[in-house]
């Protein structure tokens, strides 16, 4: 249908509205008629807004034919079909917190994606022509990471850090530290990927040791990668000076558990006049601390300060933590238990590791459990020790440890919602090329995290994607003119809900 302007005998400009039907065309309606040139041109627009109307009432007395006909122009007005709530939510998110001066859109597709569709880089191609209409080939892929090892990662670590300080008034002076093990499906070794302990428990692949730094709400500030065979104490210093170097900070508190505790690390912290709170081997201390540790009765939450030279060693106990304590202890004795029966158990058994400890031979060669040890160790159920230099009172001493949850929750994000293992590339460019792109999607994923919280949202990060992931956009031309008209497809309440939140209808791409 379309409006027609018929000029009459009596120079009345007549204003009707043609549908061709049967190869004839037909006058379906008159809409007025007029002689002036601004009535004219109203009639004219309301004959266009009669048909949209006309067009409407397919189901109130067309005839099939008609109906068949309606549904043809329609979708010969259908322009584009895409997915467009990622880019609509986290393409905000990865704006506002300032990777958008990256100049690569490629960069932005791979973080987007990494979010949402965690996968290969091949089947990530293939998401993304299938998807976003992007259509790129997987070398291009390779290629560009190539660039972001060389040119970009820095300056990706800049943008994240400045967005943190943002977030804390330009003042970070507590930082969370904790190191993870990322393995590779490839058996092939090299200088970088390194056989060592797993705390995936894959110790017999090739893994590199990734440092996080994180501040006190979990938002990625800093990595470092280091080789998969390096002792996790020793990759403490190298993060630490250099985020310092780069925040200029003089006053800076690190934090930490009692995997990075050494006497080592103790006296370059100190040496570099950094505070510190670590979580401390209580069960390692001299017999005389050790003493007066056991000899506590504290009740539970209490905490107490015991001596220990020019540092601060404070004791809290926990209920619940014994609880645990006590479970655990159980849970490792019954598996101990277990070995024994089997007999399959030797000498080189006997060792510190784990619940191995309640091992001890009887004789030139029966492997028993020594149950005494094992009650002994049930008098620790529940003690936790810190270690720092800091002034702060005791409790807040225990509160800022307790923050260590953050990064372990950052961790967790990364290896299992945005898959950053196991990782299947073979160059060490791309590797940490890969970890960064990673990097940067952990941090759109906390940015999402504290705005759905600002919000009053009961919604999980993982939740609101998922609903994202199923928010399309449909592109209409006009029949009468070359105008577009964008509108998003919410076919149910959450994707409305979440739609109304973030205001998203007013950025359609």
């Amino acid at each position: 249908m379309f409006v027609r302007k018929k000029p009459n005998k009596s120079g009345l400009v007549s204003i009707q509205i043609i549908d061709k039907s049967s190869g004839k065309y037909v006058v379906r309606e008159t809409v007025g008629s007029s002689q002036d040139p601004q009535e004219i041109a109203f009639l004219e627009k309301k004959g266009k807004q009669r048909i949209l109307q006309l067009a409407g009432q397919v189901s109130l007395g067309f005839d099939k034919d008609k109906e068949l006909e309606f549904v043809d122009a329609f979708m010969n007005c259908l322009d584009t079909f895409y997915l467009v709530g990622p880019e609509l939510l986290l393409g905000r998110i990865f704006n506002e917190i300032g990777f958008d001066v990256v100049p690569e859109e490629l960069f932005r597709h791979l973080v987007i994606t990494r979010l949402i569709y965690p996968v290969s880089k091949l089947r990530t191609v293939d998401y993304l022509f299938k998807y976003k209409g992007v259509e790129i080939s997987v070398y291009s892929v390779y290629r560009y990471l190539d660039k972001l090892h060389k040119e970009q990662m820095e300056q990706i670590k800049a943008i994240s850090l400045r967005h943190t300080l943002r977030l804390y008034d330009n003042v970070l002076s507590v930082v969370f530290y904790d190191v993870t093990t990322l393995y590779f499906e490839a058996s092939k070794e090299d200088d970088l990927r390194i056989p060592g302990f797993s705390k995936d428990g894959k110790h017999q692949n090739p893994q590199i040791v990734l440092g996080l730094l994180v501040s006190d709400r979990g938002y990625p500030i800093d990595y470092h990668i280091f080789e998969g065979n390096k002792y996790e104490g020793d990759t403490l210093l190298p993060v630490v000076d250099h985020f310092s170097e780069k925040y200029r900070s003089q006053h800076l508190t690190v934090v930490a558990d009692s995997g990075l505790l050494s006497k080592r690390n103790i006296e370059l912290l100190k040496e570099r006049n950094y505070k510190y709170i670590l979580g401390a081997r209580i069960k390692s201390e001299p017999e005389s601390i050790k003493k007066q540790i056991l000899d506590l009765k504290l009740k539970d939450k209490e905490y107490t300060e015991v001596q220990k030279g020019h540092q601060r060693l404070i004791i809290n106990f926990k209920e619940q933590r014994a609880h645990k304590d006590a479970h655990n202890r159980r849970r490792g004795l019954e598996r101990l238990e277990n070995k024994v029966k089997s007999g399959k158990l030797t000498k080189s058994h006997i060792n510190n590791k784990g619940y191995n400890k309640y091992l001890k031979i009887e004789g030139k060669a029966d492997i028993l459990i020594d149950y005494k040890k094992f009650e002994e160790d049930a008098r620790w159920d529940g003690l936790k020790g810190y270690v720092t230099n800091t002034d702060l009172p005791a409790e807040q001493v225990i509160e800022q440890y307790n923050e260590l949850w953050t990064i372990e929750k950052t961790f967790r994000i990364s290896k299992s919602d945005l898959k950053i293992r196991p990782i299947y590339h073979r160059l060490r460019r791309r590797i940490e090329a890969h970890i960064c792109v990673s990097f940067a999607a952990c941090k759109v994923y906390k940015e999402l995290e504290r705005q759905l919280k600002i919000k009053g949202s009961a919604l999980s990060p993982e939740k609101a994607i998922n609903i994202i992931k199923t928010i399309y956009q449909v592109s209409i031309r006009s029949p009468y003119s070359t105008t577009k008209h964008n509108r998003l497809v919410i076919k149910n309440q959450e994707q409305k809900d979440l739609v109304n939140l973030f205001n998203l209808n007013k950025n359609l791409i």
